[in-house]
Formats: structure tokens, sequence, C-alpha cells
């Protein structure tokens, strides 16, 4: 499945030319909007790039770097919140390896709820909110977990996994906890939300959201011969989660995504510097 009909591999890109171009496929998540934004900042300031950023799911971001039509993502979750992807796409395209350390999944309440296990939901615990989880887009890999959970717990007949979007999720936690509230939402770190609020997961004792993950980049095929120098700066990229929430809350806070990406990389001029050597 092609992200963008009519999108070939390669794109025509001339590493020596003016018309240096890379297109980058990404979620609609607040980490991922961060890295993407920070990453489509250095290639077009640093090393003279037209950069087109691709916003699609899950699913089509990991097609679409596999047939081509997307040059790179740095947005994947491994080795548990993707697996299913890397599976369907295994061979087609190019693991660099991790940009980003010390991820986690999970089950997400305000730290002022009294609930502090999976396994308490099967309680009365649910009454307080509907017994409804709100979750984020339909597909996300955190969603198929989630849904595997509810069957591991012996939630399925009682509960909901309410679809929603990650900007949604966000904002419903947000109103709930300015109100102090009861709710359960579908969550990750690194995010923004629990440097703004005091949140906890919920522990998992049967490790169904698995251990604590790191996020990939991924290449297409062909890529470092095409342009060995957008190449060689995707496969250094790395950074820390304390890097990534700075971008997020600035985002949070008003600054658009390109503005928050220009900051920090003009911030974090030795880290910088280090990816392009």
């Amino acid at each position: 499945m092609a992200l963008l009909a009519g999108c070939a591999s390669g794109n025509g890109s001339k590493e020596n030319g003016a018309d240096k171009s890379i297109k980058l496929a990404y979620v609609a998540w607040d980490s991922e909007i961060a890295s993407t934004y920070v990453v489509k900042e250095v290639l077009e300031t640093k090393l003279g790039y037209n950069v087109e950023m691709l916003q699609v799911d899950a699913g089509p971001m990991w097609a679409g770097v596999a047939d081509g039509s997307a040059d790179a993502m740095v947005a994947a979750w491994l080795p548990t919140t993707h697996e299913t992807y890397l599976k369907d796409n295994e061979g087609k395209l190019e693991d660099l390896g991790p940009n980003l350390d010390g991820t986690k999944l999970g089950l997400v309440v305000p730290s002022y709820m009294d609930v502090n296990s999976i396994e308490d939901l099967n309680g009365d615990a649910g009454e307080s909110v509907n017994y409804t989880i709100t979750g984020i887009e339909p597909g996300a890999g955190l969603m198929m977990k989630t849904e595997a959970v509810m069957e591991e717990y012996g939630l399925k007949d009682k509960w909901t996994l309410l679809e929603s979007s990650s900007a949604a999720m966000a904002q419903a936690l947000q109103d709930a906890y300015d109100k102090q509230e009861p709710i359960i939402v579908t969550g990750w770190t690194p995010h923004w939300k629990f440097a703004k609020m005091d949140l906890k997961y919920l522990e998992d004792p049967k490790g169904v959201y698995g251990q604590d993950e790191q996020i990939h980049t991924f290449v297409r095929n062909g890529l470092k011969d095409d342009q060995p120098e957008a190449y060689a700066f995707l496969d250094a990229f790395n950074w820390t989660p304390d890097d990534m929430a700075e971008v997020m809350i600035k985002i949070v806070e008003g600054a658009s995504p390109e503005e928050a990406a220009k900051e920090w990389v003009e911030a974090n001029a030795d880290k910088v510097d280090a990816w392009l050597k």
C-alpha cells in the first residue's frame, strides 16, 4: 500500500543537485511529531534538503517506507508495539537501530485514583469511568496491545476501549485531571502529559504490554546509495526522552512543531553537530 499515489522509490533526488528531497512518514503522536520535526529541521537547515512530511497511521507509515513511497521514519516502537508491522514488512526496509531508549506503554490514570493494577479493573474500579478506557487511533500498536490486555485480564465482556486520537486522548485526560475526575487512558512514555500532570501506570503483572522499548529509525531499501548524506544523518540521529520532552512541551504550550524543533536544534548545537559527523 503506497502512502501517496504515483510516488516512486528514490523520488528523483540528487545528492549533489539543487533538488535534494526526502519524504518522512510519521504518526501524529506527540512524541513522533517532536522527533520527526527535529529531523526535518536538521535535514533542511544543515544539509539543504527539501523535506516532505507525510502524516499517516502506523500501518501506512510502515508500508510506505517498505514500498518506497516514503524515504524514512523515526517512529518505529520495538520490540513489542510495532512487532506486527515489522513482521509484515520483514526484508522490505532497513532498520538503522534505536534513536531513543526508555519508552514504555500501559494504562495510565491520575495518581489521585485508588487503583494500582490492571487486575483491579475486575472489581468495582470500572464504575467510576463507565467501564471505558480512552484510547487513541484505531490500528495503532498500543491499541492492539490494549485489546490483548483486555483479553488476558478478562475485561473484554464488560469494558470498552474507546477509539479516539492521540490529541483527543490527551485532552480528555487533561479535562478530567483539571476536575479531579477519574479516567483511564492508553498511555506511553515519553509524553508531555507526565510533565504536566501527576500520573501513574497501572501495574501489568502479566507483562502483556512488554518491557521498556526503543524507538527505531527505518529507511527504504536503497536510500544509502541514493542519498548517502541523509542516510548517514538518519543513522546517527539519537536523543533522550528528556530531549524529546523539551520539544513536546513547547508545542503543547503553543509553539508550532517547526518553531519548537528550530529552538531545540539551535539550543543543542553540540548534539546536532555530533549527528552530522
